[in-house]
């Protein structure tokens, strides 16, 4: 759930409305992803994840998004080059990642550095 709201907040922060990092289910359940996720090609995938997780560490940390552009560049490409491709195609479909994913991508937020969403 941390995850999801990280990856949605972050989403949000990018142009699909105000960011609310303290998303609720019914809030989440509400969000509409970007239907441009639906046929972008991964390497778009990987630039979304990557800006969100720079939004999100920016405003955990009190830090500039441009200080986090290396390890949150590894986040991305780390999380999506473990995800099969029903974890993506779920990402595509709802804009943020499942069950499954969400513990790739806690793995990856470890192995890159960067804190954990609280």
């Amino acid at each position: 759930m941390r995850l999801r709201t990280f990856l949605a907040a972050g989403l949000l922060a990018l142009g699909a409305g105000a960011a609310f990092a303290g998303a609720s289910s019914s809030q989440l359940e509400a969000y509409q992803p970007d239907p441009a996720l639906r046929t972008a090609p991964t390497s778009e995938l990987e630039t979304r994840v990557r800006r969100s997780c720079a939004v999100v560490q920016a405003r955990m940390q009190n830090a500039a998004e441009t200080s986090f552009e290396r390890p949150c560049g590894c986040y991305a490409k780390t999380t999506l080059r473990a995800l099969d491709a029903s974890e993506i195609e779920a990402y595509r479909t709802t804009g943020y990642f499942n069950d499954s994913a969400r513990t790739k991508a806690l793995n990856a937020i470890d192995s890159c550095k960067l804190r954990r969403p609280v």
